[in-house]
């Protein structure tokens, strides 16, 4: 049950969206037992984002929460891939993204929890 939500400071054309949202559904699978199967993604675009007292520069705030837990280790390769990701795709500077993790032990669907 992972879930991906992309704040980002410059606009999102429709097809850099969905090939965005594909490479995060590749990613995901850095997260043991993740896949896109279950990965919910959210794009936030145009968002006025400040780094270091600056925004004259594009800017990402990208936020993973999933059900369970994950080792260090695979939060890193996970960052490494969304950084990457956002580099390629809209030559986003990584040094001007942060990549925040929440480990959810309580997580909802289908009108009940699991």
């Amino acid at each position: 049950m992972p879930y991906i939500h992309a704040h980002l400071s410059d606009s999102l054309t429709a097809n850099q969206e969905l090939v965005l949202k594909e490479k995060f559904g590749r990613a995901i699978e850095n997260l043991p037992g993740k896949t896109e199967n279950w990965l919910m993604v959210e794009f936030s675009d145009n968002c006025r984002l400040w780094f270091r007292g600056d925004n004259s520069a594009p800017a990402a705030m990208v936020e993973v929460a999933l059900f369970g837990k994950a080792p260090a280790a695979a939060y890193g390769k996970m960052t490494a891939a969304l950084t990457a990701i956002l580099a390629e795709e809209l030559k986003l500077d990584p040094a001007r993204v942060y990549v925040k993790y929440a480990e959810v032990s309580d997580w909802g669907w289908n009108g009940s929890n699991l």
